[in-house]
């Protein structure tokens, strides 16, 4: 393996590509370079023979970000390789640092491809991939329905796909209503608990479950519309007589009867203005998550202020 060149910039392809290199020599030892982190000598340094004569893994990402002088180091090393060392070497592409990746190739390197993948085609391929190397099948319709969904983001598709071909009962073909209901669960462990919070008048707790989500993958496109989706709910409840038992609203609403009886429990401090206010500055950042704002996260913690201390006013 001596020289490796992951090339692209497909950071979840180009991680996986190392990783796969590092589970192959599991006695190795390993050093990882941070291009923003080098000074000139700490190459030279990490690429000096050992004492020991140990195998060893060193791996230098985004190499395109390197000085000229820190290139140089590679470069000079590219001239006597130490026999016990691997170097790792991923280059994002482009015509920043291509000498030195044309010095690389020269110098014998195995590429590895990490091209970005844009294409929905691409996308369809690499979901297909993703469902074969864990030995489940999917149909066409679900790997469209996840591309639809999360295609925007390549490390949060493996993430689902991972998830799915684990969820899924063995030996069943993962269809649409799988996706669905993948969908469905994203929405409701993450963006239901943040409605929750805003509707309850809980601020705080609010803005740290928004934090959460968004920090663990959860698009402010599917908050906004877990907010939403209870605040209908509200409103729909609202209209229905008090003197019914949420059992016997159930089919007049199109509802289940647990879920009448949430929102009754929510409605409590809300009134109808309130109400009112609450879908306007949503709409207004639904609009600014979707382009309108610089910033979409600190435009759903400004809505979920106005909104949650909208509780209690009339």
């Amino acid at each position: 393996m001596g020289l490796v060149l992951i090339q692209g910039a497909e950071g979840l392809l180009a991680d996986r590509a190392i990783s796969e290199i590092l589970a192959a020599n599991p006695g190795a030892q390993v050093t990882t370079i941070s291009t923003d982190e080098i000074e000139v000598g700490v190459i030279t340094d990490a690429l000096a023979p050992s004492l020991f004569a140990d195998t060893r893994i060193v791996v230098i990402k985004e190499i395109q970000d390197l000085t000229a002088e820190c290139s140089e180091e590679i470069i000079d090393y590219l001239g006597n390789p130490d026999e016990n060392l691997n170097l790792l070497l991923w280059h994002k592409g482009g015509v920043k640092g291509k000498a030195l990746v044309d010095k690389v190739k020269k110098a014998g390197a195995q590429v590895i491809a990490a091209d970005a993948i844009k294409k929905d085609s691409e996308k369809s391929e690499f979901v297909r991939g993703e469902f074969k190397r864990l030995g489940r099948k999917i149909s066409t319709e679900a790997v469209q329905a996840l591309i639809d969904s999360l295609g925007s983001d390549l490390r949060e598709l493996g993430a689902a796909c991972s998830q799915l071909a684990s969820d899924v009962a063995d030996g069943k073909l993962i269809d649409e209503d799988d996706v669905a209901a993948y969908q469905q669960g994203r929405i409701e462990t993450t963006g239901y608990d943040v409605a929750d919070a805003v509707l309850d008048g809980k601020t705080a707790h609010a803005l740290i479950s928004l934090r959460n989500a968004i920090n663990t993958g959860t698009d402010p496109v599917l908050i906004v519309s877990a907010i939403a989706a209870s605040i209908r709910t509200m409103a729909k409840v609202s209209g229905a007589s008090r003197g019914l038992k949420s059992f016997d609203l159930a089919s007049q609403l199109g509802m289940p009867p647990w879920q009448i009886d949430k929102a009754r429990r929510q409605l409590s401090g809300w009134s109808e203005n309130a109400l009112a206010r609450s879908v306007i500055v949503l709409a207004q950042a639904d609009a600014d998550i979707k382009g309108a704002a610089a910033d979409p996260a600190y435009a759903l913690e400004r809505a979920i202020i106005t909104i949650s201390t909208a509780r209690g006013t009339k």
